[in-house]
């Protein structure tokens, strides 16, 4: 498997930020999707668990801090155009703030029309 720096990403499309998906190693299951920016990936990469940047309150968190719900990183994955990851994390409770496994845990209806 290739791998990339940090200096090879692209943060340019999104405003400075890189979109973000959290994958529970264990399950395959998407968890979640954020925004990292430079911080975020260099605090992710030295201390082992998932940071991200908040866009609504316009700063860094650690994925659990408060809720003791920690995405621990088990391997960070790089798209082809170098400006999406992937978080591979081993999650400690629910992860969604509703109490729910997964953020994604509600389905689109069908456009019948």
């Amino acid at each position: 498997m290739e791998k990339l720096q940090l200096d090879e990403l692209d943060f340019s499309k999104h405003n400075g930020l890189i979109p973000v998906v959290a994958l529970s190693s264990e399950t395959g299951e998407v968890l979640m999707q954020a925004y990292a920016n430079l911080e975020a990936l260099k605090l992710t990469q030295s201390s082992g668990y998932a940071h991200y940047w908040s866009r609504s309150r316009g700063k860094l968190w650690k994925k659990g801090e408060t809720s003791g719900n920690l995405q621990k990183i088990e391997k960070i994955l790089v798209d082809c155009d170098a400006d999406a990851l992937v978080y591979q994390v081993l999650q400690k409770g629910p992860v969604c703030h509703t109490g729910e496994g997964s953020c994604f845990y509600r389905e689109l209806v069908k456009d019948l029309t």
